[in-house]
């Protein structure tokens, strides 16, 4: 049986890799509170369908590459592609991002789309 996990794309720049962030919740063993962890994985997108903010459900495989031992199996939840857009450019720009932020973008764009 193969291990199957819910991430979050947070890099789609590679071709055909993408960077997914598993988060986790653990109790912790001395001071009995819960701690959040993330896992890193790296997975083999075949035909490059998600993209950065999608949540996807991804299940082991055999290794593909030095860090890549991941394969997506589906898209749970996706993004607006102008919103995947706006986080690849501020990724590039290496600005802090949050949705009210993404959402003025996007309405920025939409004003800008509906003049021309």
């Amino acid at each position: 049986m193969r291990t199957t996990l819910i991430g979050l794309v947070t890099s789609d720049r590679n071709s055909k890799t993408r960077r997914v962030n598993v988060e986790r919740l653990t109790l912790h063993s001395k001071y009995k509170k819960i701690v959040r962890g993330r896992t890193v994985c790296y997975v083999h997108d075949e035909n490059e369908e998600s993209k950065i903010g999608d949540t996807i459900e991804i299940t082991e495989c055999r290794p593909r590459s030095k860090s890549k031992r991941w394969e997506l199996v589906r898209i749970v939840k996706s993004v607006s592609d102008v919103a995947a857009q706006i986080k690849r450019d501020d990724q590039d720009n290496d600005e802090e991002m949050n949705a009210a932020v993404i959402e003025d973008r996007i309405d920025q764009n939409s004003e800008s789309g509906d003049e021309a």
